[in-house]
């Protein structure tokens, strides 16, 4: 059992990965770095230059790109454009869906749902929905050079939403009793409702607004893609790997 899952979880990681990676180096790579020239030229709140994997933590945090304390930390060494920072993007970006696919093996078997393609994938939409779409309604992705709140805070945040949308979905999708699946409804609004950490509205910063919401866009879109495509190949390979060896605890 542990080797399939092992295994099952690497190879759909990779695919995965490798497949989100492409997408990375023409969507929301070249918008880092236009943003980047807008951040290197802003004297207001600096970023740490964290080149390619700015992308694999974007999927993670939405917010996750670390304000320096001053001008040393954002001298910080990056990978050089081009292969380089290709090559540790995609690195980020497979480790990433290794991690999701081990979560959603782990949990499709805590819960005893039969491993299929099908339910792999909604599976994947539903972490989706927990870690990427209802944390960015509070914070959605964002560019370089963006003034932000603390990244702790923001963080926290991001920690506490994910968890209780992910426990809404859960309560809404099976309980039994109509008043757990009510429930839901509470649950997955009290982050929105306590608020996300956000600075000033007149804050200042140079990043084109038409960048930052592309961005949002393409990164969210980026993560869809990663979590239900990472689904996909866990349902493909559990199916066909070790299958003729399964037992009743085996599913």
């Amino acid at each position: 059992m542990y080797t399939r899952v092992f295994a099952v979880g690497l190879l759909a990681g990779l695919l995965a990965g490798l497949i989100v990676a492409l997408l990375q180096a023409y969507t929301t790579t070249p918008i880092i770095i236009e943003a980047e020239r807008f951040e290197n030229a802003s004297p207001v709140a600096p970023s740490a230059a964290l080149g390619g994997f700015r992308e694999a933590r974007l999927i993670l945090v939405h917010s996750g790109h670390d304000e320096s304390a001053n001008s040393a930390e954002a001298s910080e060494w990056a990978p050089a454009d081009g292969l380089e920072r290709t090559l540790y993007t995609s690195t980020a970006t497979i480790g990433t869906a290794v991690g999701f696919a081990m979560i959603l093996l782990a949990g499709m078997l805590a819960a005893g749902d039969k491993i299929t393609e099908q339910s792999a994938m909604v599976w994947g939409a539903s972490g989706f929905v927990a870690a990427g779409l209802a944390p960015a309604v509070g914070l959605a992705p964002e560019v370089p050079g963006l003034v932000a709140a603390d990244l702790i805070q923001r963080q926290q945040w991001w920690i506490m939403t994910a968890v209780m949308t992910a426990v809404a979905i859960w309560l809404f999708l099976r309980g039994q009793n109509p008043w757990l699946r009510l429930l839901a409804i509470p649950v997955v609004l009290a982050p929105h409702v306590w608020g996300a950490p956000h600075v000033a509205l007149d804050a200042a910063t140079r990043v084109p607004a038409e960048l930052a919401a592309r961005f949002a866009a393409v990164s969210l879109a980026i993560q869809a893609i990663l979590w239900i495509a990472t689904g996909f190949f866990v349902g493909l390979f559990w199916q066909r790997i070790g299958a003729s060896a399964d037992s009743p605890d085996d599913r």
